[in-house]
């Protein structure tokens, strides 16, 4: 099979890997939202997906076109594992883990997360050393020149990562010293099961590093794959000094398959009570069906101490509606 930039398909019979159909669309291998996957078919990665479409011998043999309507690291693996052959069959292990990485946050091999780190910097202008002819177009164009550029890198990259360290090792660096300060208790976390929640402090002068999340580039005190690789909790509080921030994990967006998850609220109803408690209107939350919604407080910060904070958000919890089904979303 090959792979066929998604704004370029026409009426080209074609099997989408990760993302949303086309008209055209003959097979549809992903975990997002609604996707019309076939039930024997679905897990939590779009790569396992394809690794089990693989398995049963469920893609056409007389289509050949892969697409993606996206970048990112799980749509990478499963288009690389449908148009790369055996090497990439070889490699599934390590293609999954490379997709785990990227969506969830979490890895099995730490050079999963290095390779990740560096398709974000493939991914990013300002650091990429990809030609800059990928960046000229559209998102669209742009989309399909980097899955045409990083397919024939990726394999290699897992094989070595080392050949592509300058783009992850200033973000390595941060996630180690991040997963040093849970390690030591400098940062801690603690976990209310029964709210699949979790509450991460981290101390006041810890400075920000590089931090990406999928194939974005941004920065954080505490790198967020240290939280996520430290509690499975889905809903996730985060503490430094007058900063605080709740976030829904991406797991819970997905059609996520090996184990029941507590569904997603609508973080902005809880949003006017703190707004109340501060005497002014500086809370503001994403949309449920947003990637990764989250509740914080504006630039100035929040006046509230984290138990007030922490006490709230509990009590919001409990009884809160769930807001987002990913199997029929709205």
């Amino acid at each position: 099979m090959r792979f066929h930039p998604y704004h370029l398909l026409g009426d080209t019979p074609n099997v989408v890997v990760d993302g949303s159909a086309t008209p055209s669309t003959v097979l549809t291998l992903s975990h997002w939202p609604g996707s019309p996957t076939p039930e024997g078919l679905q897990d939590d990665l779009s790569a396992q997906i394809v690794v089990r479409a693989v398995e049963q011998d469920a893609v056409p043999p007389a289509v050949d076109a892969v697409t993606n309507n996206h970048f990112d690291q799980d749509g990478l693996a499963g288009v690389a594992l449908l148009t790369l052959g055996d090497e990439a069959w070889r490699r599934r292990g390590q293609l999954v883990d490379l997709a785990r990485a990227g969506d969830f946050g979490t890895f099995a091999d730490r050079d999963s997360m290095r390779v990740a780190m560096a398709l974000a910097a493939f991914d990013d202008p300002d650091r990429s050393p990809l030609d800059r002819a990928v960046f000229a177009g559209g998102y669209e164009a742009q989309c399909g020149a980097l899955y045409e550029a990083t397919l024939p890198r990726v394999l290699a990259m897992l094989d070595d990562p080392g050949t592509v360290r300058q783009w992850w090792e200033d973000e390595d660096a941060h996630l180690d010293a991040s997963m040093h300060a849970m390690a030591s208790g400098a940062a801690t976390v603690d976990e209310v099961p029964e709210l699949d929640l979790a509450v991460v402090t981290v101390p006041e002068a810890t400075a920000t590093g590089l931090a990406s999340r999928f194939t974005i580039t941004g920065a954080a005190a505490l790198h967020p794959v240290a939280v996520n690789m430290a509690t499975e909790r889905m809903r996730v509080l985060v503490s430094q000094g007058n900063r605080h921030r709740l976030e829904l994990r991406y797991e819970t967006w997905v059609m996520y398959r090996s184990r029941p998850l507590m569904p997603r609220p609508d973080l902005r109803l809880l949003a006017p009570r703190l707004d109340d408690l501060e005497g002014r209107a500086c809370w503001h939350a994403d949309a449920p069906g947003a990637l990764t919604p989250a509740l914080e407080a504006d630039e100035a910060g929040s006046t509230l101490p984290l138990p007030r904070i922490r006490a709230e958000v509990e009590a919001f919890l409990r009884t809160a509606a769930p807001a987002w089904d990913p199997w029929s979303p709205r």
